[in-house]
């Protein structure tokens, strides 16, 4: 019998595989939604629009939002090679071409009253009306380097609610960093993204029963 769910964000929208867009699994983002469901009111999706559509809870869904920008092919292999070779002044213009070219970029779910148009390379411009609003973060961003998850963490810590929860997936190796950055460890459910060539797993802050388990989607 197929045990897979369906789900309507996956089966409607495509992937940019271009700016490193790659949707968790039908059946991950059920288990994201009722992780969500069961222990937030209001929640803040970095980089993870695919659950905030897929909440059936219409309660947290109109209370939370999902914050993403899209960014120019030739923008993301830049800022690749900048992060490759080290180069401080390399990226600080990439920062400052990516601001201005989020200003021209339209995004497709622009029209959600939820939805919050967010430049990563200035974590710190999160509206001040947002700061420590939600009791939890789900974050999923599109590179896995230490620069890029320094300014992810610093957004998170921005928005999170004392005590507040965090839910985030990366590979593996980012485990003593994430550790330092935002105290999480590593959860047993490991995330299936279909499309995306290597393994990420699950971090929390917080215990968690319905991540406690392998996922069946992915070989141990």
């Amino acid at each position: 019998m197929d045990t897979r769910c369906k789900n309507r964000f996956v089966a409607t929208t495509k992937e940019k595989w271009d700016l490193n867009q790659y949707w968790y699994s039908a059946n991950t983002i059920a288990s994201l939604k009722k992780e969500v469901q069961e222990h937030a009111t209001k929640v803040a999706f970095l980089s993870t629009p695919s659950v905030w559509f897929s909440l059936e809870n219409s309660d947290i869904k109109n209370r939370s939002f999902f914050f993403d920008v899209p960014f120019p092919h030739f923008l993301i292999s830049l800022l690749m090679i900048c992060l490759w070779i080290r180069s401080s002044s390399c990226k600080n213009i990439v920062s400052e071409a990516a601001h201005w070219m989020s200003l021209q970029v339209d995004s497709q779910w622009e029209k959600h009253s939820n939805f919050v148009y967010w430049n990563y390379n200035q974590p710190s411009e999160v509206d001040r009306t947002m700061h420590h609003q939600f009791d939890c973060v789900v974050i999923d961003p599109p590179f896995v380097t230490r620069e890029v998850w320094a300014k992810y963490s610093e957004a998170a810590l921005l928005l999170l609610k004392e005590g507040g929860k965090i839910i985030l997936s990366t590979i593996p190796e980012n485990a003593e960093m994430l550790k330092h950055m935002l105290n999480v460890k590593r959860q047993a459910f490991q995330p299936s993204i279909p499309h995306l060539v290597y393994q990420y797993a699950f971090f929390t802050n917080y215990e968690s029963a319905n991540f406690s388990f392998p996922n069946p989607e992915v070989d141990s």
